[in-house]
This record gives C-alpha cells, sequence and structure tokens, in this order.
C-alpha cells in the first residue's frame, strides 16, 4: 500500500548520449515518447505521480544545452509533459530541478531560481499539463557564496510565487551535507536546516510533500558523488539522529497546536524577497 513518485521520464544524465548522439532528431524524439508511453503505461494507475523532466536548466537559468536540448531543441519539455499527459491522463506531472530552493537577489542561485520559475510559467501559458514543481534541497550547511543553503523566508518565497502559477510544490530530495563543518556543531546545524526549512514550507498552502535522498547515512549518493558524508536523518547503524527529531518539529507545526514556521524567521530577511512576491502577485 505505499505510495511511490515516479522518478525519473527525461533526464539527460541517465540517457544512453552516445547512443543518442548518432540518432536522427526525429528518432530521438521517437524514442523519449515511446520510453515515457512503456514506462507509465507499466505502472499506470500504481505510480500516479511522476518527474517527468529533470534538471533542465543551466546554473544561470538558461535550459542547459543538453542531448535532448541538442536534438530536439527547447521544445523536448513540452513535448514530455504532453506526452505523459496522454499516456496517463490521470497521473500528476511534476518538473524537477536543483539550487533553485530559494527566491530573492540575496539567495544562493537567484538566477537559476529565476529561470526554474519563468520556465514553469511559460509551460502553463501554453497550456502544458504541468501540475506542480520540485525544488531538491541537496543542502550543504558547510557552503559560503553559491553553495550556501537558502534561509528559510527565501523557500518560503520560493514556494509561495509557484504557488500562485497553481503548482503544487515539493521538496523532492533532501539531504544535508554536514562534514565540512567542526564536528561539534555538525548535528546542531544539520538538525536547524532540517526543522527550519520543512516549517517554513508548510506555512505555503501550495507546499504538499518532502522526499528525502534516502533515509541512512550507510546508503547515500553523497559518498560516491562528494565525499564522506552523514546527510540524512538516521546514523549508519540505522539509529535516529538529531536531525530526525528536527525533521520531526518541522512536520509538527502543521499538527493542532503546533506553530506554524516553527517559530523561524521568515519576514526579517535583509532581502528584497517580501517585495519580490508582492509583485509577483
Amino acid at each position: 500500500g505505499i505510495k511511490v513518485k515516479g522518478h525519473v521520464l527525461c533526464w539527460h544524465v541517465t540517457s544512453p548520449e552516445a547512443w543518442l548522439e548518432q540518432m536522427t532528431s526525429e528518432q530521438v524524439s521517437d524514442a523519449l515518447k515511446r520510453h515515457i508511453f512503456t514506462t507509465m503505461g507499466h505502472f499506470r494507475h500504481r505510480i500516479k505521480v511522476w518527474d517527468v523532466v529533470n534538471e533542465s536548466l543551466a546554473p544561470d537559468g538558461s535550459l542547459a544545452q543538453n542531448i535532448f536540448w541538442r536534438k530536439m531543441g527547447p521544445s523536448y519539455i513540452e513535448k514530455a509533459f504532453r506526452w505523459a499527459h496522454e499516456a496517463d491522463p490521470s497521473a500528476t506531472l511534476l518538473y524537477n530541478d536543483n539550487k533553485v530552493e530559494g527566491m530573492g537577489p540575496h539567495s544562493p542561485n537567484p538566477e537559476k531560481s529565476d529561470g526554474f520559475y519563468k520556465l514553469l510559467q511559460d509551460l502553463i501559458q501554453k497550456g502544458v499539463p504541468v501540475h506542480g514543481c520540485g525544488i531538491q534541497a541537496h543542502f550543504d550547511a558547510s557552503g559560503t557564496g553559491r553553495k550556501r543553503p537558502p534561509t528559510p523566508a527565501m523557500v518560503k518565497a520560493q514556494i509561495h510565487r509557484l504557488g500562485k502559477l497553481g503548482l503544487t510544490v515539493n521538496i523532492s530530495e533532501m539531504d544535508v551535507r554536514v562534514s565540512k563543518l567542526p564536528a561539534n556543531v555538525r548535528q546542531i546545524a544539520q538538525t536547524q536546516i532540517y526543522r527550519d526549512i520543512v516549517a517554513a514550507a508548510l506555512t505555503e498552502p501550495a507546499f504538499d510533500g518532502i522526499w528525502l535522498w534516502g533515509f541512512t547515512d550507510r546508503h547515500t549518493w553523497v559518498t560516491n558523488f562528494y565525499h564522506e558524508d552523514e546527510p540524512l536523518i538516521l546514523d549508519e547503524e540505522y539509529g535516529r539522529k538529531e536531525a530526525y527529531y528536527g525533521l520531526r518539529d518541522g512536520l509538527a507545526t502543521m499538527c493542532p497546536g503546533g506553530t506554524v514556521g516553527g517559530g523561524c524567521p521568515l519576514n526579517n530577511e535583509d532581502d528584497d524577497t517580501e517585495q519580490q512576491q508582492q509583485q509577483q502577485q
């Protein structure tokens, strides 16, 4: 009876690029369409929510010139969503991307966050069947500059303006890297980020869920992609870490008697987030 979200139907990283490069544009288009229909058809009525396209944006917010862009042009995103809707008209269809979690000129990646919003706005204006989006939330607690985590207020503002488009928003791949911090503050910082980001997100009606990118530090993509780390809410022995309770406390803010926002500051940021949010309305 466990519900599953399908991830992902179109992502250049997991596609056989060398094989696709040898194909014509029409052949790549046919292959992508066939893949979407085959996969969704196999899980029809069992998987009801799908990440259709993943990580199509470059760091500056423009469309990345990946294999699908080179072969099919920018319309590959629109086509993928229309094919997915045709394959299963009852499915909820999502767009997913990274480093787009915060809004505002002082957020870590404002160009990409704005590009994320504009891409979804454009799809909706074209009548493309996109129902929601995922903001990944792979955070580095020791990050600085563009690598720093967004503040809770920045996350709330991003979710708010996406919700104004009529979309649902989920945190889709959350984990919090801490190994570059001093050992005595790692769990403190990790717990605060899990708690405050989730609590802030829950203040927005458009927010509809959170997925973690794993649950135990024994098995995490971070170790292979970056370095040894402990980014999740259970330790390597499957014991509950402080972050587990921080996430639980964040979720509890939506319960009777909970404090909306978990008491974390949401309206006192030293940026133009609130003003931009009003302009978007």
